[in-house]
């Protein structure tokens, strides 16, 4: 047998804390988002717990892009040499298809690309295993704890403040600890019990909403026609069959592609199939891929569905998009739903949140003003991708946006801009930008 590369490992995290333990700052959820809030704390010295209920190494579904926003998260918590000494595709560009077999390609900022950071396409279990072991090594320097294998049984409070949370090692039956903390962090994903409590339990609201829910389903390829190679373009095609959503191809290098398919839960109803089977009849079918696919092999067990909580803002409601805090506890990543609403993309999000959560736990702020940062820094970016999902509903706007883009390279570079700057975002709904660039 092969020998297993480092992230196919497990990695020790230490013994456990003794019960009724006090921390500056307590973790819940080892991924990005939960990773890099814990690595920030601890760097500013901060005694923290980080609870992680999978036990590396660990799956994670996803669509395994990496972009440009991550790569700054990645250079500061000084993991970026080590993730790009495993094997990776650096993404240089996104191809974009519309129903009609219309196709264009948007170069990423030729600067980006040559510093490296215009992104990158890796499984998660390697860009996750990364940080999670930088934020143990981190945390039990700076006198903290990590546990994995640890599932969160209940989140304590006192009238409105969060406290500490009750664990479960090794799963919910598994031995009860109490831990406690003035700050808790919740990261644990679309369901974490953090955002459970604050979201359901403490503002009443719902943490599922079908037109802000987003269904993904992925699996992994070998041999997919025009995905060789280490480098160049990840793809997101608009096709019959999946529209309004979308079905994607992301090489990982070697050969290797994520191929997926995601689509808005609220529209998925009007489907007679699922999304499985909805991209088993693409890939087999399709006249643009099915040929791309003729010698292609799947991947046994590889897969599985998941979803994800977008970041779109909902009408009539204050803090946007939805409430990420309560007093002594803040949201970040996908428990804070903030997945882009048009690529679907959160490990960006993920770690921007991440930073910012630890900022205000460092320096003691308000819930409200995390909130109001957190809205400042993304809201933009998200209000303009939701708008861009609701174009994308309509076929023939589609059709006849990526046609006239293909042939049109100043609209190429005003993808290329819109891609790298929230600014330039804003730029696709004015009216008369959109009449000038497009009709002129």
């Amino acid at each position: 047998m092969p020998e297993a590369e480092f992230w196919e490992l497990p990695i020790n995290t230490g013994p456990i804390p003794e019960p009724d333990s006090e921390f500056d700052c307590i973790v819940v959820g080892g991924g990005p988002g939960g990773s890099a809030a814990a690595s920030y704390l601890a760097i500013q010295g901060k005694k923290v717990l980080l609870v992680e209920k999978g036990v590396w190494p660990r799956d994670k579904i996803c669509g395994d892009a990496v972009g440009g926003k991550s790569l700054s998260h990645v250079s500061a918590l000084g993991v970026k040499a080590r993730l790009e000494s495993t094997p990776h595709f650096r993404v240089t560009g996104i191809v974009f298809s519309s129903p009609n077999g219309s196709e264009v390609t948007v170069p990423l900022p030729e600067e980006d690309v040559a510093r490296l950071e215009a992104g990158y396409s890796l499984p998660r279990q390697q860009f996750d295993w990364l940080l999670f072991d930088r934020a143990t090594e981190l945390v039990i320097e700076n006198g903290g704890s990590v546990m994995q294998g640890t599932t969160v049984t209940e989140v304590y409070s006192e009238g409105d403040k969060i406290t500490g949370i009750q664990v479960g090692i090794g799963g919910k039956r598994g031995e009860k600890m109490n831990f406690y903390a003035p700050w808790t962090i919740g990261a644990g994903g679309d369901r974490c019990p953090v955002a459970r409590k604050i979201v359901k339990e403490m503002a009443g609201q719902e943490l599922i909403e079908k037109m802000h829910y987003c269904g993904g389903y992925r699996e992994y390829w070998d041999g997919v026609k025009g995905c060789e190679g280490d480098s160049g373009n990840i793809e997101i095609h608009f096709v019959e069959g999946i529209i309004p959503g979308y079905f994607w191809l992301f090489p990982l290098g070697g050969g290797k592609v994520n191929v997926g398919s995601g689509l808005v839960f609220g529209l998925m109803d009007k489907k007679k199939k699922k999304l499985k089977a909805l991209q088993a009849d693409v890939i087999a079918n399709h006249p643009a891929f099915k040929e791309r696919f003729a010698d292609a092999k799947m991947i046994k067990g590889t897969g599985k569905g998941w979803q994800l909580p977008f970041g779109s803002p909902r009408k009539g409601r204050k803090n946007q998009p939805r409430k990420a805090y309560a007093s002594g506890a803040l949201l970040i990543g996908d428990a804070a739903s903030l997945v882009d609403p048009f690529s679907g993309e959160g490990v960006g999000n993920a770690l921007v949140s991440g930073e910012i959560a630890a900022r205000h736990v460092i320096e003691n702020k308000g819930g409200q003003e995390y909130q109001d940062e957190l809205w400042n820094a993304l809201g933009p970016e998200l209000s303009n991708s939701f708008k861009m999902q609701k174009m994308s509903q309509r076929k023939w706007l589609l059709n006849w946006f990526v046609k006239k883009a293909s042939k049109k390279p100043v609209i190429q570079e005003m993808m290329t801009e819109m891609i790298a700057s929230k600014e330039a975002q804003e730029n696709l709904h004015s009216k008369w930008f959109l009449v000038k660039t497009l009709l002129f």
